[in-house]
């Protein structure tokens, strides 16, 4: 009788809930390692066993421990549930000699600046940009790519610690402030242009599943200066649908992901209409991001993400059984209340509701496009008015 499949997970936060429970349905174990901080967690009880290590950070000391749990338990799969612990997977699958993203591979998901240049090498459209390493270079940067620009660090997740400069003055006395840091930094063109993320599914080299949405306000700028975060279905009549689905093909494939989940972002340059690739990361897009896409498209991408890598172990056929086909927006922020009333949001088309621990969140959902934005134009209204609170940027998401 053949052993049932074991997954090691590690996370730097809880969550992938219906991931580890599509493992439990399908009899896989599920061996998951978290730091000591979140210990008293309310961990998902459809994990079989978890442990604690200090810092997931801390490679050598997680390698130790990774590997006298495989003494007794043989992994079949390492699952980075966010995107800190993508390069720390990679590393012990290396070790181990597990099947799955590579060190090499997870750098283009991870490393913001070795994106770029894959993304440069395999002929996509991408903002001007300089490592910040060498004086020389980043003086000639400047001269020839007009301000502003961005500061961005190589393997922050999202705008986390991004920094805006519109004069050299100003990059030159960032970089003071970064000190030794900055070579863990790139300086990039800002583009003036509407923002979009596509989150798809992808299996035996083949995007099977890819649904593409616009934030109302791009995410650096709610991050760094409050308000509400929102995003809406892209609908297939719209003229950025099939160059969006067709750049993020191009950008999976430039990246050498063979199976998984996908969060890609694009720009669209207000003045030319291009479209330039920003970021991509090999997992679920955080924000509810999941939820708005179950809501359209009745498809779990966590789930989806978990059916995706059984099957690859198991050597089995995948295939994305769609149910449903709605436009979909959400709309996320902050709580002046712990748990505010949303009462309000009571229309017919709203698919999901969240008010807890200082957020709030719904997303709404019809056949009818318009209908989506009218309803997320009222409830942008009233959140503004009655429950938005805003609060400085943190070093890390929440």
């Amino acid at each position: 009788m053949s052993q049932p499949l074991t997954f090691l997970f590690l996370a730097n936060y809880v969550k992938g809930r219906s991931f580890l429970e599509e493992c439990r349905a399908q009899g896989v174990r599920t061996v998951l390692v978290s730091k000591v901080e979140l210990k008293d967690k309310s961990w998902p009880d459809c994990i079989d066993e978890i442990f604690f290590v200090e810092n997931l950070e801390q490679t050598d000391n997680l390698l130790n421990a990774v590997c006298y749990l495989a003494r007794e338990r043989n992994f079949d799969a390492v699952i980075p549930l966010d995107d800190y612990a993508v390069e720390t997977a990679a590393f012990l699958r290396e070790h181990m000699r597990i099947p799955g993203m590579g060190a090499s591979t997870a750098h283009y998901f991870r490393d913001k600046l070795a994106m770029r240049m894959q993304a440069e090498e395999a002929g996509l459209q991408i903002p001007q940009f300089v490592h910040t390493l060498n004086d020389r270079k980043i003086a000639e940067y400047m001269e020839r790519v007009p301000g502003p620009w961005f500061i961005k660090p190589r393997s922050e997740a999202g705008s986390v610690q991004i920094k805006k400069c519109y004069k050299p003055s100003e990059v030159w006395d960032w970089l003071e402030h970064l000190g030794d840091r900055r070579s863990h930094f790139l300086m990039e063109a800002y583009i003036l242009g509407q923002v979009f993320h596509v989150d798809s599914i992808v299996f035996n080299d083949k995007v099977l599943f890819a649904a593409p949405h616009r934030y109302w306000r791009p995410p650096f700028d709610v991050w760094n200066g409050g308000g509400i975060f929102l995003s809406q279905t892209v609908p297939d009549f719209d003229q950025a649908y099939k160059p969006l689905l067709e750049t993020n093909k191009a950008c999976i494939k430039a990246m050498g992901l063979p199976y998984g989940v996908t969060h890609v972002e694009f720009i669209r340059h207000e003045e030319t209409g291009e479209l330039y690739f920003l970021e991509l990361a090999g997992r679920v897009g955080g924000a509810h991001i999941d939820r708005l896409v179950d809501g359209e498209a009745g498809l779990d991408l966590w789930r989806e993400w978990a059916r995706v890598e059984i099957a690859q172990v198991q050597g089995k056929k995948y295939k994305v059984k769609r149910s449903h086909s709605y436009n979909g927006g959400i709309l996320l922020c902050l709580s002046k209340q712990q748990a505010p009333e949303l009462s309000f949001f009571s229309d017919q088309e709203v698919f999901w509701k969240m008010g807890e621990d200082y957020h709030a969140g719904v997303i709404v959902r019809s056949k009818d496009f318009d209908r989506v934005t009218d309803l997320m134009n009222r409830y942008r209204l009233k959140i503004e008015a009655d429950i938005l609170a805003v609060a400085p940027p943190t070093a890390k998401p929440a």
